[in-house]
């Protein structure tokens, strides 16, 4: 699928610093390239030139957010080519389902341990763009049966 002698360049999109700080120091002990931004505007400004395999995603930030990086990316053509691991303390489903809807390839929720990060981000780099394809779609898919399950009328637990 790739090169394996090509450190894989990951950029990671967060603006609390320890959260950045982390995320980088784990993904270069396993060897990627690493850049961090601290918002939505910096990294659609360094995606063109750092060319990511992958991009690691928080989506409340400002100046631009990462729903605006999901979309300029989706406008420029740029997914599902560079996939997009969304790590956001945004726990509905209803915005878990709408990250998959805009082009998310997976989405973690806040707090989580980076080396779950590190794995989920080898894993889906070992993965086609037709598997990536797939992937989002069975995750879209999960999202929004359990969306209906949970708004579906329950029937009363009690019986008179």
């Amino acid at each position: 699928m790739y090169d394996a002698t090509q450190k894989r360049r990951i950029l990671i999109v967060e603006d609390e610093r320890a959260i950045q700080q982390v995320l980088c120091f784990f993904l270069r002990h396993h060897n990627f390239e690493v850049m961090a931004a601290y918002n939505g505007q910096e990294a659609m400004r360094m995606i063109p030139d750092f060319q990511p395999h992958l991009i690691i995603l928080d989506l409340m930030m400002h100046p631009g957010s990462g729903w605006d990086v999901l979309q300029w990316l989706r406008l420029n053509s740029l997914m599902p080519r560079i996939p997009v691991l969304v790590v956001s303390a945004l726990v509905h489903l209803s915005e878990q389902l709408h990250g998959f809807e805009e082009g998310a390839i997976e989405y973690v929720t806040k707090p989580t341990q980076p080396s779950v990060l590190v794995e989920r981000v080898c894993s889906l780099l070992e993965l086609s763009i037709e598997q990536r394809m797939v992937l989002q779609h069975q995750r879209m898919e999960e999202q929004r049966k359990r969306l209906n399950r949970l708004s579906a009328p329950q029937p009363d637990e009690f019986v008179y």
